[in-house]
């Protein structure tokens, strides 16, 4: 029996195999900065206060901060 060189047909697969995780692996990081710029406006970091009708400040929730 011969030392194995991989054939041909080998080494292709072997190339499709890996040009594919790369193009998954570029999707994924696309989706994740997509959903990063989605999720998170940006913020100034000034907590903005609004009044209600009686001109009394309202209180803040967690989602403020």
């Amino acid at each position: 029996m011969m030392a194995g060189r991989p054939t041909a047909a080998k080494r292709q697969k072997e190339r499709a195999r890996q040009e594919k995780r790369l193009e998954k692996a570029q999707k994924k990081a696309q989706r994740k900065l997509d959903q990063q710029q989605t999720e998170r406006p940006e913020r100034s970091g000034e907590l903005t206060v609004t009044y209600n009708e009686e001109g009394e400040p309202e209180g803040f929730n967690f989602h403020d901060f």
